[in-house]
């Protein structure tokens, strides 16, 4: 009796030996690179802050400069008016009786 039960329900084949699974990320363990990942990506957080935030703060080279005005191209005309004459110095009146733009309150 104990045959016909076998034969009804046969044991099923055996396993196949193990296979070691090819180790990725250069031979390190998944929770080895997990860190490795986790600490570069942190890194990077952490400089591109620094540094964006430096950026920001910095003040850039061309505002620290100070601005030299040019005169425009052309020949200077002075203003003649008497209103705008009776507050003039005698050297902006030189200056701009010569034909020179004037440097001088």
């Amino acid at each position: 009796m104990t045959d016909d039960i076998n034969n009804a329900f046969p044991l099923p084949p055996p396993l196949p030996p193990a296979v070691d699974r090819p180790r990725r990320f250069s031979g390190a363990g998944r929770r080895t690179a997990m860190a490795a990942t986790t600490i570069g990506l942190l890194t990077g957080a952490f400089a591109g802050g620094f540094i964006v935030s430096h950026a920001a703060t910095t003040p850039s080279p061309a505002a620290t400069t100070p601005s030299t005005t040019t005169p425009a191209t052309g020949t200077f005309h002075s203003n003649e008016n008497a209103t705008h004459e009776s507050g003039e110095s005698a050297a902006r009146e030189a200056q701009e009786n010569a034909g020179q733009v004037p440097t001088v309150p």
